[in-house]
C-alpha cells in the first residue's frame, strides 16, 4: 500500500470512529461523517437542534494531499487528533498542523506544509 493511500486510511478509520463518540450525544443533533477518498478530505460536522438552539458545524477537518502530507485544518474535539494520527501512523514530518500559522508551524517538530 503507498503512503496516500495509507493515510488516508487511517484518517478515514479515525474520523468515523470519533464520528461515532459523537452521534448518541444529543437525539436532535445529528453528527455527519463526511469523507472524499477521492479529493482525501474528510470531515465531522454538527447538525440539529438542541434546547431550541441551531447546532452547526465543523469540528473536524483534515486532508490527505497529493504530496502526501496530512493537514490537520480544524480539531474541534478534546481528543488532540495530532497526537491520535502519530500514534496510528503518521509520520511527524508529514503531519501539518494546519491550523497554525506558517510561522509557527516552521518552530515545530511537524512539517511546516
Amino acid at each position: 500500500m503507498d503512503k496516500i493511500t495509507k493515510y488516508k486510511t487511517i484518517v478515514r478509520k479515525l474520523v468515523e470512529e470519533i464520528g461515532q463518540l459523537g452521534s448518541s450525544s444529543f437525539e436532535d443533533v445529528e453528527t455527519q461523517i463526511i469523507t472524499d477518498d477521492e479529493h482525501g478530505h474528510y470531515l465531522l460536522y454538527s447538525n440539529g437542534w438542541s434546547n431550541e438552539s441551531r447546532t452547526y458545524g465543523c469540528y473536524v477537518h483534515i486532508d490527505v494531499r497529493p504530496d502526501g502530507k496530512v493537514w490537520l485544518q480544524h480539531d474541534g474535539t478534546n481528543l488532540v487528533l495530532a497526537n491520535e494520527l502519530l500514534v496510528k501512523g503518521i509520520l511527524k514530518t508529514d503531519l501539518v498542523l494546519g491550523f497554525h500559522s506558517p510561522f509557527f508551524r516552521k518552530q515545530t517538530e511537524y512539517a511546516a506544509a
